[in-house]
């Protein structure tokens, strides 16, 4: 390698992109950096056996490997590289005619803080904050797909709605509707549910 190996960290991700054109080794770089991301979104997204996941993970970077030159290094790397996870994670259901298994909540604490917004402050609109993970996976299940996946990329990846925009390819206002409709399902869900218990 041309760079110092303590340096290549500090490549941004279009540079790793310009450098493994040149040479393989660079890639692993790139794959060190969005392995356990990616991992966590298809897990989210419900491919949950390990093995499956690690299968699913193998044909994205396969896909981007092969696609490197492809890429327009004018836009986002990480955009690129989910919407290539989305579609490999969408594709691995219809192979298989399965159902997510689900969708994994580690932190429900962030779920909650997404959907009270600033009603913590009103009583009427506070949730319990000690909801329970399972709870929470199975409401995330009943959103429609477009709501899901929104909540998904924007809260627990943590993407802008630029990038959201192009993993899911469409327009950055309707990425804004989308994740207030989410927001707002999600949040009478959890009402209603405070409210049978």
């Amino acid at each position: 390698m041309t760079v110092i190996d303590g340096n290549i960290a500090s490549l941004s991700d279009n540079e790793l992109v310009a450098r493994s054109l040149e040479e393989r080794a660079f890639f692993g770089e790139l794959v060190d950096r969005y392995q356990a991301k990616l991992g966590r979104y298809i897990a989210r997204l419900g491919v949950q056996d390990p093995d499956d996941r690690d299968d699913v993970l193998q044909d994205i970077f396969i896909k981007v490997y092969k696609n490197l030159n492809s890429f327009d290094q004018s836009l986002s790397f990480s955009s690129w590289i989910y919407r290539i996870a989305h579609n490999e994670a969408v594709s691995w259901y219809r192979r298989r005619k399965a159902r997510p298994e689900g969708y994994l909540v580690a932190d429900s604490e962030a779920v909650l803080a997404l959907v009270s917004d600033d009603d913590l402050d009103r009583p009427e609109e506070r949730f319990d904050r000690d909801i329970d993970a399972a709870l929470l996976a199975r409401e995330l299940e009943k959103l429609d797909d477009k709501y899901r996946d929104i909540l998904l990329l924007r809260y627990f990846e943590h993407l802008e709605y630029e990038q959201i925009s192009d993993v899911l390819k469409i327009p950055v206002g309707t990425v804004g509707t989308l994740v207030h409709r989410a927001k707002k399902q999600l949040k009478k869900n959890l009402e209603n549910l405070a409210i049978k218990t």
